[in-house]
């Protein structure tokens, strides 16, 4: 049953202090919670008897309210509603530098927008890099514009917030970060691992970070004579030097 106490535990997810407190977070939508009842504990599946019947598979989850729509749209944080709303646990992840080594890995400095931050998790997905290290004042991965942003890879992509600097400094790998005076991305031989920095939406890179960085990129505009915009949208660039560095290693 769809109690009130239910009902406020699942809203109070909405803001990081409770979803710290209880380890858990909320995920809304058809295809967001099918695809994270297949990668994430469950601890709650808050949905319609159509969502169940439509599913291929037998969800797990240590609780289950069956409900209707209109039930569901009172949660419901998004525009239009759908017909299932899951409380999943948050996972944790342990890294050692040694992890690393032989893969690709993203790393973000204080990357601020949920939206993008998701889309970064999304792309890490899509070009198969296994992890991502943000230091921690990277907006948190369980904020729900985030978890909505991911479309479901948050449950395969190891997401890691730690020290920038104490791992990067311990790395025996190249570290790439985009920088206005950077080398022609298209121009780089670009190795088979290593570690991509991508910067602040407003600030870039740090001065801190960027000492550490052992080579610096150039997404070049086109044509270069033409007048254009300031930077590229975080999420844009790490889709851009994500295929170009999957490109040229599909090649060798």
């Amino acid at each position: 049953m769809l109690t009130k106490n239910k009902i406020k535990y699942i809203q109070s997810l909405q803001k990081k202090k409770h979803r710290e407190e209880s380890g858990c977070f909320a995920a809304e939508g058809n295809r967001l919670v099918e695809d994270l009842l297949t990668s994430c504990k469950c601890q709650l599946l808050v949905c319609t008897q159509e969502f169940l019947d439509q599913l291929s598979f037998t969800p797990e989850a240590e609780e289950i309210i069956i409900t209707d729509k209109n039930s569901i749209e009172k949660l419901s944080i998004q525009k239009s509603a759908q017909h299932a709303i899951g409380v999943f646990y948050q996972k944790k992840y342990t890294l050692k530098p040694e992890d690393l080594h032989g893969k690709l890995t993203l790393a973000l400095d204080t990357v601020q927008d949920p939206g993008n931050l998701g889309t970064i998790i999304r792309i890490a997905d899509w070009f198969g890099i296994e992890h991502i290290i943000c230091s921690k004042e990277t907006v948190d991965m369980y904020n729900s514009k985030t978890v909505q942003a991911t479309m479901g890879a948050l449950g395969r992509i190891k997401v890691h917030y730690i020290n920038l600097t104490d791992i990067l400094g311990c790395v025996d790998l190249p570290v790439y970060g985009t920088f206005l005076d950077g080398t022609n991305l298209y121009n780089e031989n670009i190795t088979s691992e290593g570690i991509i920095v991508m910067g602040n939406e407003g600030n870039g890179i740090s001065s801190e970070i960027e000492e550490l960085v052992t080579k610096k990129l150039l997404i070049p505009g086109y044509p270069n004579e033409k007048p254009l915009c300031e930077s590229l949208n975080v999420g844009v660039a790490t889709s851009i030097i994500c295929a170009e560095f999957r490109r040229q290693l599909t090649k060798k």
